[in-house]
């Protein structure tokens, strides 16, 4: 399996485990302390998979958009900055949210992106298969749908190109004509496939009671070290959210718990809850280095 980065190499239960705290926590814990800790994680993390193509440009966008609507929609809050011509007000609560609500909607998404890409196919068959079978090949399809997807959308249309019916050519008219040829044919390899998937499936006896499979996952030591992290500084967190060390409010005022010690060591907590990739694949990368060097 080539593995993306070194945390994609752990065991399936400690990435699925991961990626539930960071994304729930990410959408519970409205702290702007938390969000810009996951919001940093998440983007370092995307770029460590992807590369500059992680730095979402088609997100950028989303976040003045998002913070600009919020004010226009919503007039709540106590701190009244000017009225808008149709006499409701603009209030700095709504700005605020606005804006923490767009950072927490690109956050969000990036996380998923890095979900997508950490939690292939094989690992969540490996993980549902045995209790829910027909939702693991499901969910182990649609994960794989978009790519595949894609990359046949793009052999179609050169093969179209190569008979002459290039979609950059000709009037409106025409090139709508050979994109709906292309979208047809793209539809109907997509069903053709996934009714294929099906029946090999169903053929090799997958999801039948007492049926056996091979897996190439083992839990080592360093999956239960993670493991351990996870659940402590997760449970940490979570305990600590939950005795409102980590509330926060935007309306009617902005207001959020006191400042304690307490508090620092959750924010820390929760920072190293994140950041666990990017430490996993320096230390890797580290030791690489060493052992490099030390060979030299």
């Amino acid at each position: 399996m080539n593995n993306k980065d070194s945390f994609s190499g752990y065991h399936p239960a400690v990435n699925i485990i991961y990626f539930a705290l960071v994304i729930g926590c990410a959408v519970v814990l409205a702290h702007p302390v938390c969000l810009a800790l996951s919001f940093a994680c998440a983007l370092g993390y995307s770029a460590l998979l992807s590369g500059r193509r992680a730095l979402p440009v088609y997100l950028l966008p989303m976040l003045p958009l998002t913070a600009l609507v919020n004010p226009l929609f919503s007039h709540e809050g106590v701190t009244i900055l000017a009225y808008f011509p149709n006499g409701n007000p603009l209030t700095l609560e709504s700005i605020l949210y606005g804006i923490s609500a767009a950072f927490l909607l690109v956050t969000v998404i990036s996380w998923f992106s890095c979900f997508n890409a950490v939690m292939e196919g094989d690992k969540l068959v490996y993980l549902l298969g045995r209790a829910i079978p027909a939702l693991s090949l499901v969910l182990s399809m649609a994960l794989r749908f978009v790519p595949r997807f894609t990359a046949q959308a793009r052999a179609i249309a050169e093969a179209q190109k190569c008979l002459g019916r290039n979609l950059s050519r000709g009037n409106v008219f025409r090139r709508v004509r050979q994109g709906a040829r292309i979208l047809s044919i793209l539809v109907t390899w997509a069903l053709e496939n996934a009714v294929d998937t099906a029946d090999s499936m169903k053929s090799r006896g997958y999801g039948l009671p007492g049926r056996s499979s091979f897996s190439i996952y083992r839990i080592e030591r360093r999956d239960k070290l993670a493991l351990a992290f996870l659940l402590l500084c997760g449970g940490l967190v979570i305990g600590g959210a939950a005795a409102g060390q980590l509330e926060f409010h935007f309306y009617p005022r902005v207001t959020g718990a006191p400042f304690q010690l307490w508090q620092a060591v959750l924010f820390i907590l929760y920072f190293a809850l994140c950041a666990l990739p990017l430490w996993a694949h320096g230390r890797e990368a580290l030791q690489w280095k060493r052992a490099s060097n030390a060979k030299a």
